[in-house]
């Protein structure tokens, strides 16, 4: 599915959130705390957003994920990209500065096991800040927040790319675990301090945590 949508991927992403998707990811990084020079792996990096940003804010970026169609429409500045299994990194233990993943959550089959990779490849002290979806907490706001996600995004998904995929992405929020089972499970894999941001009024999140 997602080799399929690639070609339009970033068109209709742009499309779909009014643009925000860019200030989201700014946001995201911005928790990451990064330093010059930095190795920041981006898991389930698709066509490369956050691989791009990390290079012009002077990180060594890695971009990884399953998708060779992803990968293949990804624009990396020059940072290595490399397809592999988000639960079996090909990386070093503690060889990571940080790690960012930008709506992928969603789609792991083994979230706690990518999780735990994710705790095995940060070093002692390293941030990851993971974005995503939410739901809004105000009951009108969420009422929007649903036709929109639910109704215009799959029937644009239909107009520009395809039609089953972007009928499956709003779904897909059911395999996301609360945010207390998330928080939960960042701990668990070694992160201290787990925080969770909401924005655009609480529909999309940033998961934030220090490997201890």
């Amino acid at each position: 599915m997602f080799d399929a949508i690639a070609p339009r991927y970033d068109a209709v992403n742009t499309v779909m959130t009014f643009g925000l998707d860019g200030w989201w990811r700014r946001r995201t990084l911005d928790l990451l705390e990064l330093h010059p020079g930095d190795v920041v792996l981006d898991v389930g990096c698709g066509t490369g957003d956050f691989v791009r940003a990390l290079a012009r804010r002077g990180a060594r970026a890695v971009g990884l994920d399953l998708s060779a169609g992803m990968l293949s429409c990804a624009r990396a500045d020059g940072q290595l990209l490399v397809r592999a299994d988000a639960a079996s990194l090909p990386v070093r233990a503690a060889s990571l500065d940080a790690a960012v993943s930008g709506f992928a959550l969603r789609n792991f089959a083994d979230l706690p096991a990518v999780l735990a990779e994710l705790g095995r490849a940060v070093r002692p002290g390293g941030r990851i800040a993971l974005l995503e979806v939410d739901m809004p907490s105000n009951h009108l706001v969420r009422r929007g927040y649903e036709l929109w996600f639910r109704g215009a995004v799959p029937r644009i998904g239909r107009l520009l790319s395809d039609g089953d995929a972007y009928r499956y992405l709003p779904r897909s929020v059911a395999y996301l675990p609360p945010p207390e089972e998330l928080l939960g499970m960042l701990a668990a894999a070694g992160f201290a301090g787990a925080r969770r941001h909401r924005l655009l009024a609480g529909g999309v999140q940033v998961l934030t945590g220090t490997r201890r």
